[in-house]
């Protein structure tokens, strides 16, 4: 057997895979985004379900919650993927332009380190995940603000990828696992910190 293992894992077999070790891996609520106060969502969120969405004429931007089992992205209901149940579960949210989007990982409340990840839609690894001390100071101050307000549930691990939505300022994207979320240019010793606690014994 292994002692104390750190787990890191692909989203879909996550929770399959640590019970082989007697553990459970800590992940948002469906309804987290949605339920978030809406002066960090700054967007309409709204936890559906596949079959419900499938007669929308408008697009909505619509992902599963906590996996990548289909493609996030805008869709219509008719361009909605066929081969899930209709009871599959979905957050569905306004369409908005993302300028910038960082990665932050979390642990008791703390930010523990951040990273760019996109710049109006483009993955910056080829700029080696570069971003001023302005911008990273930006992102500190809201994530720290979120982190400080008690109405704001979060597990004791956690990655919060924040953005900046054109015309509106700064917003939540989405509260993804630690356990299953890319690193980018986050400092990886730190990263190791956070998922060491990234899962409880059952």
């Amino acid at each position: 057997s292994i002692a104390d293992p750190v787990l890191y894992l692909e989203g879909l077999f996550g929770q399959t895979l640590a019970a082989q070790f007697g553990l459970r891996l800590l992940e948002p609520p469906l309804d987290w985004l949605p339920n978030l106060p809406a002066e960090f969502r700054k967007r309409r969120v709204s936890l559906s379900t596949l079959g419900a969405c499938r007669g929308m004429v408008e697009p909505a931007f619509i992902k599963p919650p906590n996996d990548k089992s289909f493609p996030a992205r805008v869709y219509t209901g008719a361009q909605l993927p066929i081969e899930y149940d209709r009871d599959t579960p979905v957050l569905v949210a306004e369409v908005v332009a993302w300028e910038q989007e960082f990665r932050c990982f979390i642990l008791d409340r703390q930010i523990r380190t951040i990273s760019i990840y996109l710049r109006n839609g483009e993955l910056q690894r080829q700029r080696d995940f570069a971003a001023s001390d302005a911008e990273l100071a930006e992102v500190k101050s809201f994530v720290d603000l979120l982190l400080a307000d008690r109405r704001i549930d979060l597990p004791r691990t956690a990655v919060l990828d924040v953005g900046v939505i054109h015309d509106r300022g700064w917003a939540v994207v989405e509260q993804n696992d630690a356990w299953g979320s890319g690193i980018y240019g986050c400092d990886p010793v730190r990263v190791l910190e956070v998922l060491r606690s990234a899962a409880i014994p059952v």
